[in-house]
């Protein structure tokens, strides 16, 4: 027996109606359910697929400095897509940690309004042995941002 696929995660938050807005308006997450008896909603990025990846309720007893998760991480389907969305984290003035390319994987390490740490990726297509990680620069163009990838990976060096 072994797992499949991570089906879902939940945060508990101080303010649900800020954290549903960053989810939905910035992320494109759409509301596929809502319990407000138990102040818990239900969010996917592929609702015709998975009826919820992600559940916000309320009831955050740790104050927000507290580190409760390492991170979440969204896969998007393009490079195009990265940088739409990364534009509108910086539109959202969403605090970015760092934006990198891992050689296999091109992310966005951000926090939500709550201060958890969540990243967007697109997976490259290579084969690039981990750890391995240096920053990029996501307001080239696609093609830009490729060839710099294909250089980084290319020069190797220390990763971080």
């Amino acid at each position: 027996m072994a797992i499949a696929e991570l089906g879902h995660m939940g945060f508990q938050v101080n303010d649900l109606d800020k954290m549903v807005d960053f989810y939905t308006r910035v992320l494109g997450l759409k509301v596929t359910d809502e319990a407000p008896q138990l102040g818990a909603v239900f969010l996917s990025s592929r609702p015709d697929v998975e009826h919820h990846e992600l559940v916000l309720a309320k009831g955050r007893t740790a104050p927000l400095d507290t580190k409760l998760i390492n991170q979440v991480s969204w896969r998007v389907d393009s490079l195009e897509a990265l940088q739409t969305l990364y534009q509108a984290l910086l539109a959202a003035q969403a605090p970015i940690h760092m934006v990198i390319t891992h050689g296999n994987a091109i992310g966005v390490y951000f926090a939500d309004p709550e201060g958890n740490k969540s990243e967007i990726y697109w997976r490259t297509g290579l084969d690039v042995p981990q750890p391995f990680g240096k920053p990029i620069d996501l307001t080239a163009s696609a093609a830009e941002v490729l060839e710099e990838n294909q250089r980084l990976i290319a020069a190797g060096g220390p990763a971080f």
